[in-house]
């Protein structure tokens, strides 16, 4: 815990009997989209104090120059470095010169509503959850993110996860972005330094694995942007599919069946191209139903949406699941 910080929080809330919170951005050549996630923090709500840590893992000095040419009065903002560059070295390293009573995590590519933390807040207190997340609502810009953004909230796109397609508020198994008090954070030894991605799904599993509950609030709902090209959206959930194998490999036990569908998904179609190869026509089906059920969900979303970027939906949907299969065979762990 940085003192300083904390002596900084504490006078900003010395006239409210409400809890300081540090929000933690581990952040990477994100100078597109931070300065929206800065304001819409600044525009909290909240009266208790409030501090915000970016952990800066850029390749150039583009977004720290941002944040320093514009300031945010309603906060403490505290940049620091983090030559690891990776997410859950910077989200460690904000945690450790947090000066607040509740760890609240943020992701540099959303924008949370002006009630968040103040209901993030009175949620933890009311449920006695170790952990609240809530809804992340893909919002696009351009019509190829819009596309993504449909994917990113239908079933087809995500299977069943509350977290992406909304539900009723209570105990999940994990749930978007995250705020804690500082002591569970401290117990739990703050996110497993050893993997690159999916941490917040393997701290919610040790959360759950010990009896504690992780709370999904859909009234918590944050402002995603996805991704911005069709490269950039393989790459992501290439990197998903690793970083869930390397937690399940750490945690078998926290495998789901939807976890298994795009790997599965890859196999299948793989075994009938070989199959096809070999002079089996009829293993054709495969891939033929897979592309029908594309086809016709996209129809689908496109017609109860009312939104023309369905019509990308069929480079789209194939490109996360095939993506995020793939990457499932390549686990990632830190070394």
């Amino acid at each position: 815990m940085n003192t300083q910080n904390q002596k900084k929080l504490e006078s900003r809330a010395s006239l409210h009997p409400l809890p300081t919170v540090s929000v933690i951005i581990p952040a990477r050549n994100a100078e597109a989209t931070i300065e929206s996630t800065l304001c819409s923090l600044s525009d909290q709500d909240y009266e208790g104090g409030i501090e915000v840590i970016i952990a800066d893992g850029s390749d150039t000095p583009a977004m720290s120059e941002l944040i320093r040419k514009r300031s945010y009065p309603k906060i403490e903002l505290i940049l620091i470095a983090n030559p690891e560059k990776d997410l859950i070295p910077g989200a460690n390293a904000s945690f450790r010169v947090a000066g607040g009573d509740i760890i609240m995590r943020c992701d540099a590519h959303t924008v949370l509503p002006p009630s968040y933390v103040r209901r993030a807040v009175k949620t933890l207190d009311d449920t006695g959850a170790a952990n609240v997340g809530g809804l992340q609502k893909a919002v696009g810009a351009t019509f190829f993110e819009k596309a993504v953004a449909l994917a990113m909230t239908t079933p087809l796109g995500v299977g069943d996860s509350r977290h992406r397609l909304g539900g009723k508020e209570g105990p999940a198994d994990t749930a978007f972005l995250g705020t804690f008090r500082r002591e569970t954070l401290e117990e739990m030894g703050g996110y497993d330094s050893s993997l690159i991605w999916n941490e917040d799904y393997e701290i919610n599993y040790r959360l759950r694995k010990r009896g504690e509950t992780v709370w999904f609030d859909p009234e918590l709902v944050v402002e995603y942007k996805p991704r911005g090209s069709l490269w950039t959206l393989v790459r992501q959930y290439f990197n998903y599919g690793r970083g869930k194998s390397s937690v399940i490999i750490k945690h078998p036990a926290s495998t789901r069946l939807r976890h298994l569908a795009a790997p599965g998904l890859v196999l299948a179609l793989a075994g009938a191209a070989g199959l096809t190869f070999a002079g089996l026509w009829e293993a054709l089906a495969i891939p033929l139903a897979y592309a029908l059920t594309i086809l016709g969900g996209a129809a689908v979303v496109g017609f109860r949406r009312r939104d023309a970027a369905a019509v990308l939906l069929p480079l789209v949907l194939p490109a996360m699941h095939l993506s995020w299969g793939f990457g499932f065979f390549f686990p990632a762990r830190r070394r």
